[in-house]
């Protein structure tokens, strides 16, 4: 992932409310959380993130683009959808997908604060 790209994703995910970046096990590739639950990982090579989704999302996502979302091993059972950070994407479209994962794993109240936001 490029520095840009990096600076990009990082600068979305930390807008949310209460969100923190600190690696995921003993990986050094960042990863975002809120109240330690995570909401966005990296890959250690910074090619990809993955990030949660709702019902239907992964599957829509991946037919509709393969060259830029997949399904990630490990979680995408869990619905989680990875997303290829080496090709150009629409940042405002990975940006609505984060905001919907932090929906997912944040409490109701600070999920609640992104629409006083708006």
């Amino acid at each position: 992932m490029s520095g840009e790209a990096m600076s990009r994703l990082r600068d979305i995910c930390l807008s949310l409310p209460e969100a923190t970046e600190k690696p995921f096990g003993g990986h050094t590739a960042p990863s975002f959380r809120v109240r330690d639950k995570l909401f966005v990982m990296t890959s250690e090579d910074g090619s990809y993130m993955t990030f949660k989704a709702g019902p239907g999302v992964q599957e829509a996502l991946v037919a509709e683009d393969p060259d830029r979302f997949f399904v990630p091993a490990y979680v995408g059972g869990k619905g989680w959808v990875g997303a290829r950070l080496d090709v150009d994407h629409d940042w405002d479209e990975l940006a609505e997908l984060i905001e919907d994962s932090y929906r997912l794993i944040a409490p109701k109240r600070l999920s609640a604060r992104l629409d006083e936001r708006k």
